[in-house]
């Protein structure tokens, strides 16, 4: 058994010293290395890959990165395995990868065993998420915001305050604070800066939801 792989990161340094690493793994064969989506796709055109082991974050691309990336790539190559080794440690960002049908995360900070167990399991047809405790399986259920609570994270991150989303949707301060609030807790982010990173990434920064007759998740009603 021999498991083609390719490599994917912005940064040669860490590219070169993960295949290093990789090399005495006799089951394992790194056929190329990409800094960014338009080489994954040229690679994926042109060598033999079993495994794509790829950053979360990679700039310059034509196919973008992040969750946009690996949308396109598991619809256009549906039988590929994908592991992605990265640093975010985003819950909310993690859930939607594996929705998606990404089937191993691997941190940056853990051992470099983990990325040779985790090809190796995924090749095997198996998804791979060693550290539960932060990462949702694939398995878990997807959370739904309603969308009230859609509407309001998209105009808080467009920039808007409490007090100018109240009065644009005509509603009370502490009813859309509530809904922020249990967007956020069913998100499992704590901070601003998160919610912002999250609804970047799942594409919830363009334009604002209609209106939904559903009631908040909290106590205040509009």
């Amino acid at each position: 058994m021999q498991i083609n792989v390719v490599l994917a990161d912005d940064h040669p340094a860490l590219l070169a010293g993960v295949k290093y690493a990789l090399d005495p793994a006799k089951t394992i064969k790194v056929t190329g290395t990409a800094q960014n989506s338009s080489e994954i796709v040229e690679l994926l055109e042109s060598v033999p890959c079993d495994v794509l082991v790829a950053d979360y974050a990679m700039p310059n691309g034509a196919y973008g990165d992040g969750i946009p990336l690996f949308s396109y790539l598991r619809r256009r190559y549906p039988e590929l395995k994908i592991v992605v080794f990265t640093m975010v440690d985003n819950p909310a960002i993690v859930r939607e990868v594996s929705r998606l049908g990404v089937h191993s995360l691997i941190n940056k900070a853990d051992d470099l065993s983990q990325l040779i167990s985790a090809i190796h399991a995924v090749y095997a047809h198996a998804t791979y998420y060693p550290s539960e405790g932060n990462y949702p399986t694939p398995k878990s259920e997807r959370v739904e915001l309603s969308k009230r609570e859609v509407e309001v994270v998209r105009l808080y991150v467009s920039g808007m305050s409490i007090g100018e989303i109240a009065q644009k949707l005509n509603r009370s301060k502490q009813t859309i604070s509530s809904q922020k609030v249990t967007a956020m807790k069913k998100l499992g982010i704590e901070r601003d800066a998160d919610l912002f990173r999250y609804a970047w990434e799942a594409g919830l920064g363009g334009s604002t939801a209609t209106s939904a007759a559903d009631q908040p998740s909290s106590d205040h009603n509009s």
